[in-house]
């Protein structure tokens, strides 16, 4: 089984891998872990890529990030399913401020550098990140992939898609 998350950030990407991954014992890339170094330093796309392209060729797994520019089109199609975590730009925001809290000076299993939070990643959740062209990427993959693709938009929703995959667990 392969599992594509995409989605805003702070939307929980990141947790629900894990929990997807625990739940059916699948390994998980969070991309985030592989495209930094040092303290948000982007590391060489060359060696990004290459280990995108390893994981990818698995049998099995569960990736968590958006890239565009990490075989992001390779990533949809191969995936059996994709979840597109669509929370409005508050609730990611008030996630992303709870999660900053909570991990503050500390590194994320599901991260690569210390959490931050500055104005340019609160301008990142609640505008730059859904600019148009984003907008438009995320809509595209919903309908090209329609028939295996979830949108989760709140938390309801997400918890009510966690009680389901915990329904059929292997």
């Amino acid at each position: 089984m392969k599992i594509a998350i995409i989605g805003y950030s702070g939307s929980g990407k990141s947790t629900l891998a894990a929990i997807i991954g625990k739940a059916y014992g699948l390994p998980v890339l969070h991309i985030d872990k592989i495209n930094f170094c040092g303290y948000w330093e982007e590391r060489d796309r060359a060696e990004v890529l290459k280990d995108m392209r390893d994981f990818i060729d698995k049998q099995d797994w569960v990736i968590d990030g958006n890239y565009s520019n990490l075989l992001y089109e390779e990533r949809m199609s191969y995936a059996d399913r994709i979840v597109f975590m669509s929370f409005n730009r508050f609730s990611c925001l008030k996630r992303a401020t709870a999660r900053y809290r909570k991990f503050k000076n500390t590194t994320r299993e599901s991260a690569a550098c210390p959490e931050k939070m500055d104005w340019e990643f609160v301008w990142w959740i609640i505008a730059k990140g859904r600019r148009k062209p984003i907008r438009k990427r995320y809509a595209s993959v919903v309908g090209r992939y329609r028939n295996k693709t979830d949108i989760i938009r709140n938390q309801k929703q997400l918890d009510d898609y966690i009680k389901t995959l915990k329904k059929t667990m292997p």
